[in-house]
């Protein structure tokens, strides 16, 4: 599923796409494709509305 999220380091947005086969719940690391800083990302799917919501640190 396409989706993004703001880097927490610079505040630029990046697309990116979710493996929906891993789970409701997933966190993993993605670089910034502006900055370059790794985020960590906290990613969560919300049944009632159908889609994934991500929120960002740095690693």
């Amino acid at each position: 599923m396409e989706t993004g999220f703001q880097c927490a380091g610079c505040g630029e947005w990046n697309e990116t796409s979710v493996d929906e086969s891993a789970g409701a719940v997933q966190n993993y690391v993605e670089d910034c494709q502006v900055c370059c800083k790794p985020n960590l990302l906290h990613i969560f799917y919300h049944p009632e509305v159908e889609e994934y919501s991500i929120t960002a640190e740095l690693e």
